[in-house]
């Protein structure tokens, strides 16, 4: 997995393209998410997460995904489960201290956060997340994501 991880974060331009299109893609179908119920449709695609995600980009299934922010490094998959950043325990050639034979996920966050946005890149944007809320593990972060969109749209007034 790993190596496919390396790939996804090589070729950050087009993955991160195709990710954001095939997000927008599925929230456009929310009324059929929400027609379908939500527990049921989160089977259908924390299915789809886990199979293709899982591979891509070796998901975690956080229920939480930050990879449009992290360059599509996963940071779930630091062995310290990191989410704001690298623990001081990055070796000098930038290997993780837990994993030597594994670049720190922070770097490759930096690597591909660089990639795809290199003029605006700031470090507190990528660094500072929110903690994960630990009743979505294991639920789909898209359909998740979806549904917390729709809850903004509710709460938000109407200006007409």
């Amino acid at each position: 997995m790993y190596s496919v991880r390396k790939v996804m974060v090589n070729h950050v331009k087009l993955f991160h393209f195709i990710y954001k299109v095939l997000e927008k893609t599925l929230s456009l179908f929310n009324p059929l998410w929400r027609f379908m119920g939500y527990e049921r449709a989160d089977r259908l695609f924390v299915f789809f997460e886990r199979n293709i995600k899982g591979f891509l980009f070796d998901c975690q299934m956080c229920g939480d995904c930050i990879l449009d922010k992290t360059g599509l490094s996963c940071p779930m998959n630091c062995p310290k489960q990191m989410r704001n950043g690298p623990c001081g325990g990055v070796r000098f050639d930038g290997t993780c201290e837990v994993k030597p034979e594994m670049r720190c996920v922070w770097l490759e966050a930096w690597r591909g956060a660089k990639i795809l946005q290199p003029e605006t890149v700031v470090i507190p944007e990528i660094l500072i997340q929110s903690p994960i809320d630990q009743r979505r593990k294991g639920k789909s972060s898209w359909l998740n994501k979806i549904r917390d969109d729709q809850d903004v749209k509710i709460k938000e007034p109407n200006n007409g």
